[in-house]
């Protein structure tokens, strides 16, 4: 039987196990147009369906007609993958019993589209299941600019493990050690320990939506929810440091490696404790200048989802700084990786970068500003000219360990600055002002990011013990 895969006709489709890859699989699937062995691709990269783009040119509402052959009433409508979907009704085309079942249909759909698949429960595979969450999940996981949050490239990870492993695997067979054989592998391939509990998280996550659809028989998730999280001390799984503050020294070291308006990013986070993802994003039309101190409302923020407002204080000095990228647009970005190549190479700049950083390439800027203050060992280091996927290759297991604690003892991160401003407000005005100056609402969240005084221990000590 031929098929179609990526716009090539191919006489015989390959088997499941042979046509992994890192982005796309092969999974079977039931479709009203198929026998039950057709095979169609899904890629994950691009949630592109068979040759088809997922939610292109289809009709999701169901279309009532009647069966020519019966007389029947029947639904036909378009699903979330693209494929045609049909269903008899009962009663005769135009009746009241017809038109009843018609609606109940429609409304199950605008609820769980998913759950109205053309499979029951005994044919439904792990694949299924998997490909109907991370449909939900494109579109759950978005911020209020309608771009994708991280949480969607986690959910991918995940979900691209299971389908390598348990793909045709029937749900119903799906449990405790199937997740933990997945987990183990994590473990294997480096994952920190809090890496892979945050990804079992996810598995817990998917399987409690799937029950919600319809999908799932209740005891699966309640079985896989029994699974408890690697703990410290007590597995193979490698730990990593907690998110701390960094040393002013430090982060004054760096600078000279960063152009001028990732310091000033770097700047702005020191004076005023904002998420990196909001010092990147900031704009002079989102400034409130009104007032002797400034406020910076970002319109996108971490928890915009919950109906949370957010607001930045200015003060003089993150004033000034501000004052040095302002532009004659007030819609253009304070920090611009644009305007940043334009001032350091000119017209001569090899290509033409974003307008504005995000939380990847400004991580990545500072990154590389660390190894420039702290190069790896001339024996770790890559060779003059050398890729870095052949670097990569050419280290041992112990080599990249060795790379990745020398990175651990010499880098920071961005977020590590919001650290360091809450430890310094909460040491000079104590804990509340430090959870208004991050915009927490619960005093616990503060805590994580200012760190105690252990000053104060000391001076207990002193006078008491």
């Amino acid at each position: 039987m031929a098929f179609k895969r990526s716009g090539v006709q191919l006489s015989s489709p390959p088997l499941i196990r042979k046509t992994y890859k890192s982005k796309r699989f092969t999974l079977t699937r039931v479709s009203s147009r198929c026998d039950s062995d057709q095979r169609e691709v899904w890629n994950l990269s691009t949630l592109r369906y068979g040759d088809r783009n997922v939610g292109s040119r289809r009709n999701p509402t169901p279309s009532y007609l009647q069966h020519s052959q019966s007389g029947r009433a029947r639904a036909v409508w378009t699903d979330d993958t693209g494929a045609r979907r049909d269903r008899l009704l009962p009663g005769a085309f135009g009746s009241k019993e017809s038109r009843s079942a018609f609606g109940k249909l429609v409304a199950e759909l605008a609820a769980a589209p998913a759950a109205q698949e053309q499979t029951t429960e005994g044919d439904r595979t792990l694949a299924d299941v998997l490909l109907a969450y991370l449909l939900h999940a494109d579109g759950h996981y978005r911020g209020g600019d309608g771009k994708p949050t991280s949480e969607i490239y986690e959910v991918k990870i995940v979900v691209r493990a299971f389908r390598e492993l348990y793909a045709d695997l029937p749900v119903k067979d799906f449990g405790p050690l199937n997740v933990k054989a997945a987990r183990q592998q994590w473990v294997t391939n480096g994952n920190s320990r809090s890496e892979c509990n945050r990804r079992l998280g996810v598995v817990k996550r998917i399987l409690k939506w799937a029950v919600s659809e319809q999908l799932v028989k209740v005891e699966v998730y309640q079985a896989i929810a029994t699974i408890a999280g690697l703990q410290r001390g007590r597995t193979e799984a490698r730990e990593v440091r907690p998110v701390g503050p960094v040393d002013d020294a430090v982060v004054d070291a760096t600078l000279p490696f960063l152009n001028r308006h990732v310091r000033g990013l770097v700047e702005l986070q020191r004076l005023t404790g904002c998420r990196p993802g909001e010092a990147c994003s900031i704009r002079r039309s989102e400034i409130d200048t009104g007032g002797g101190v400034w406020l910076y409302r970002p319109p996108h923020h971490k928890n915009s989802w919950r109906g949370k407002a957010r607001a930045i204080a200015i003060g003089p000095r993150a004033q000034a700084l501000l004052r040095e990228f302002f532009t004659p647009d007030v819609g253009d970005y304070l920090f611009s990786p644009r305007r940043a190549a334009l001032e350091m190479y000119g017209l001569k700049a090899r290509r033409r970068p974003k307008e504005r950083y995000d939380r990847t390439t400004y991580t990545r800027a500072v990154a590389r500003a660390c190894e420039k203050l702290h190069p790896l060992p001339a024996r770790l280091a890559p060779k003059k000219g050398e890729e870095h996927n052949d670097w990569r290759k050419r280290l041992t297991t112990s080599e990249k360990a060795e790379v990745r604690a020398w990175r651990e003892a010499h880098r920071w991160a961005p977020n590590q600055l919001r650290h360091s401003h809450a430890t310094k407000v909460r040491k000079a005005f104590g804990l509340e002002h430090a959870g208004a100056t991050l915009g927490h609402s619960r005093m616990s969240a503060t805590e994580v990011y200012a760190e105690r005084d252990a000053g104060l221990a000391v001076e207990v000590a002193a006078r008491l013990g």
